[in-house]
């Protein structure tokens, strides 16, 4: 596989730049609003929970967005200081890890375990799937003529490396035998849209919201495709294993909040798209149409053998050794990294409830 940097206009690389920034889009104090709607807490307020916490957001239309829309973490930890921070992609959030500048936030599967592998090796622990990825997730490309990933060879597709978006990519070359053949462009979602549009990419695996931008071309595979040859990805929250063993409580909340958003996404989908519409500057009935791409859990689910409560560190040690094959990671970790690697403490409470 090439791997370059695309050699972009200056307007396309100023993109590229703002976007791998982290900015604070919303900071709360016991006293601070969090949203021009707030919510009150819809189960018991925990007024003794004091932490500082700076999360990691993602602009992907999930549970995520709606709680941080509605204040309800705010409202229901009326005297911690909670901080939300946008990042482009979750490989911004293990830098943003590594650096000790986050303590929690979204980050896909695939990144997740880059954190837990050599050379990184950060001490961080996945805390809840946000979501199950599939149609949201995809390879589009411009010429119509392409019909089958082995007709990629020779052309130069972007995606944000160390993303979920990228590992999906990675397994579809492997797959058709052409992974030397394409050039691999790292490009954030916003840059990846100017590229396009000036035609300097031939296609890109990405993700909503950006890839409803991209009308003018076709879907060739989607996550969920990929997903049914046994590559299947996640967005995910992580922690740092030092703010997970510091702050039960905080977590237990945040889970509760959490919770109830995907509630909200299976219950009621069309008045959860009015706020995730507002967080991600689109119409209602397009957040409604990306949630369709993504399949959302409940705690009582998560808790389960098949998610956190077992599959969870199976999947993440299978993604190393994909990506030790790769030349990813440089070494995969020993099987109790990754099982150590996944906190079940909140979820299973919640779920019990």
């Amino acid at each position: 596989m090439k791997r370059t940097v695309l050699y972009v206009s200056a307007a396309i690389a100023a993109t590229a730049l703002l976007s791998g920034c982290v900015s604070s889009d919303r900071e709360t104090s016991p006293s601070g609003d969090t949203s021009s709607d707030s919510q009150a807490c819809p189960f018991e307020v925990d007024e003794s929970v004091t932490t500082d916490a700076r999360i990691a957001f993602q602009d992907i239309p999930n549970g995520d967005l709606l709680v941080k829309d509605t204040g309800i973490l705010e409202a229901c930890l009326p005297n911690a200081t909670i901080s939300w921070n946008r990042f482009a992609s979750g490989g911004d959030v293990v830098q943003a890890f590594g650096s000790g500048s986050v303590d929690l936030g979204l980050l896909g599967s695939s990144p997740a375990t880059k954190a837990l592998s050599a050379p990184l090796n950060i001490g961080m622990q996945v805390i809840w799937i946000h979501d199950v990825i599939g149609a949201a997730e995809s390879l589009v490309v411009r010429d119509p003529a392409i019909t089958s990933v082995e007709q990629l060879a020779g052309k130069t597709i972007a995606t944000p490396f160390a993303s979920t978006a990228h590992y999906s990519l990675l397994a579809a070359l492997d797959r058709a035998g052409i992974t030397d053949q394409v050039t691999l462009v790292n490009l954030a979602p916003d840059a990846t849209v100017a590229a396009w549009q000036s035609g300097e990419i031939d296609g890109t695996w990405i993700w909503e919201p950006t890839l409803s931008q991209l009308t003018d071309g076709h879907v060739l595979l989607t996550s969920a495709d990929t997903a049914a040859e046994g590559v299947p990805t996640f967005d995910l929250a992580g922690a740092t294993r030092d703010f997970v063993e510091s702050n039960p409580e905080f977590m237990e909340t945040w889970t509760r909040a959490q919770d109830w958003a995907v509630e909200q996404l299976l219950t009621d989908p069309q008045e959860a798209s009015v706020a995730l519409a507002v967080q991600l500057g689109i119409t209602p009935d397009e957040a409604t149409q990306q949630l369709e791409g993504l399949e959302f859990l409940r705690a009582s689910d998560q808790a389960s053998p098949e998610y956190l409560g077992g599959a969870m560190a199976t999947n993440l040690q299978s993604t190393a050794e994909f990506l030790l094959s790769q030349g990813e990671i440089t070494e995969v970790s020993a099987p109790e990294t990754y099982s150590n690697g996944v906190y079940v403490d909140a979820v299973n409470a919640v779920a019990e409830q």
